[in-house]
């Protein structure tokens, strides 16, 4: 799980017609292995969600036999390090269906109160963290909000819910301490405009963290990993929630995401400094962060 820094590609903020990023920009664009129409894409890939709302979580346990949970696990031992303080941070969580890495963020400062013995007052909202979980999809968006119920956290003031696109948010220029996207990135049209726009929503200092499925790189885990992935999951998937379609997309969007060096890359010309990224299981997952300095 060694660390693996990028470093800053100054030429690319200077000249920006020639970063990488600019060359996204289509009139197609990736649906699993399919090419579709940019305008296409957030309808589908909201349909897909949309259809595994109800066996999201069970097929996420089924899928990667319960490794999901120690991914996120790893994701809120690094979000945790950033803490300070126990008050006053205003986080954002980009993906309603893994909102339990918003949950861990918001367990881990409860802690620093307690270590610290600090009490903040229920009326003073000025001090009281923030904790934005948004969605595009508002079926997955209900999901976190019943699992918060489930953990006794539906009436937590700290949490609020948020219907909106990764891709154009409607929070304040340098608002936000910590932005965090779990196994959504993957899914946008523009993968630019999102980290665009993290950027722009951070404050100086803030950081920006993706937990994502990415790419095996070892070549015999890796044929072992393409033949589970497109054999068994989507099997799986129309054996637990009657739809083979939407599992089948799931594995090839994998296969489209850029490798974990590009993606680096464009982190790096989003504006992002001090940027690295982590393989979990010979590269999966990783784990890519930066910060806005």
């Amino acid at each position: 799980m060694a660390l693996r820094s990028v470093t800053r590609r100054i030429g690319s903020k200077i000249f920006p017609m020639f970063s990488s990023a600019n060359h996204l920009h289509s009139h197609a664009t990736s649906f699993g292995f399919k090419e579709v129409p940019e305008e296409e894409k957030s309808r589908l890939v909201r349909n897909v969600f949309s259809n595994v709302a109800s066996n999201y979580d069970v097929m996420n346990d089924l899928m990667s036999a319960g490794l999901h949970r120690l991914w996120k696990d790893r994701c809120d031992f690094l979000n945790s390090n950033f803490i300070l303080s126990p008050t006053g941070h205003i986080f954002f969580f980009s993906s309603g269906r893994d909102s339990d890495v918003a949950f861990r963020i918001l367990e881990s400062i409860n802690d620093v109160k307690r270590r610290e013995r600090h009490d903040v007052r229920e009326d003073d909202s000025q001090e009281q963290t923030q904790i934005y979980v948004c969605d595009i999809n508002p079926h997955m968006l209900n999901i976190g909000k019943k699992r918060a119920i489930e953990m006794g956290l539906g009436e937590e003031r700290s949490l609020i819910w948020k219907e909106g696109d990764a891709e154009a948010l409607s929070f304040q220029d340098n608002s936000m301490d910590g932005y965090t996207i779990a196994f959504g990135i993957r899914n946008v049209t523009h993968i630019e405009k999102v980290l665009d726009e993290a950027y722009r929503v951070l404050r100086r200092g803030g950081r920006f963290l993706c937990l994502e499925l990415s790419h095996v790189e070892a070549p015999v885990f890796k044929e072992l990993y393409d033949y589970y992935s497109f054999s068994i999951i989507p099997a799986v998937g129309e054996l637990v929630a009657g739809d083979r379609e939407s599992y089948q997309y799931l594995v090839e969007s994998i296969r489209r995401f850029p490798p974990q060096e590009k993606f680096a890359s464009m982190i790096v010309d989003a504006g992002f400094e001090k940027v690295e990224y982590e393989n979990l299981v010979g590269g999966v997952v990783a784990i890519h962060s930066g910060l806005k300095l």
